[in-house]
């Protein structure tokens, strides 16, 4: 068995994709997944996997959801191994507020392409007056927001929508990050 990290967008958020995670757990658990553990209710899920690779676990939770709950819900997995090397490449470890610092990790390696629209809008978010920074490392985009999340317009720009050049990946903030590592690895 291999431990991951399941993260799903868009779940549970302003009432859309309505996903209760006791239900989410026992459906994973009955399709073949084990030690089954979820945080808070914006999918995130922790797994013990027959399978080792992250994309065959990402693919077989998305179809769990779509035929126990008629959702097509996006999904990003991790192994532990993954997550350990993200939470270590982070660029903003000086920020005290875990809550100004979100991880959005994305389901494959971002193209030239991407990183560029990325610059671009982090250019454009700047001449805004915004003091917002983000950096792609792999495959996580690591976006400080020292003024909030909420206020953000870089966020805005890269973490919702389809038209964003990260919208395939799911954001969370450092504090959830954080608490999946130490529910991966453990205490």
């Amino acid at each position: 068995m291999t431990a991951f990290v399941v993260l799903l967008r868009g779940v549970n958020v302003g009432g859309n994709n309505r996903l209760p995670m006791a239900e989410l757990r026992a459906a994973l658990q009955s399709e073949g997944l084990h030690d089954v553990r979820t945080y808070i209710q914006s999918g995130n899920v922790v797994v013990n996997a027959p399978a080792r690779d992250a994309e065959a676990v990402a693919a077989h939770v998305r179809a769990v959801i779509a035929r126990s709950f008629h959702l097509d819900v996006p999904v990003v997995a991790l192994s532990a191994a993954d997550l350990v090397a993200a939470v270590g490449a982070n660029p903003y470890t000086d920020e005290p507020d875990p809550k100004r610092v979100h991880a959005i990790f994305l389901p494959y390696e971002p193209t030239e392409a991407m990183l560029s629209a990325v610059a671009h809008r982090q250019a454009a978010a700047r001449a805004k007056g915004g003091r917002d920074t983000v950096r792609v490392i792999g495959r996580t985009a690591y976006l400080h927001t020292p003024d909030g999340f909420g206020a953000s317009d870089l966020a805005k720009s890269l973490a919702s929508g389809r038209s964003s050049p990260l919208g395939d990946g799911t954001a969370r903030n450092w504090a959830t990050v954080t608490t999946l590592l130490e529910m991966i690895t453990g205490p």
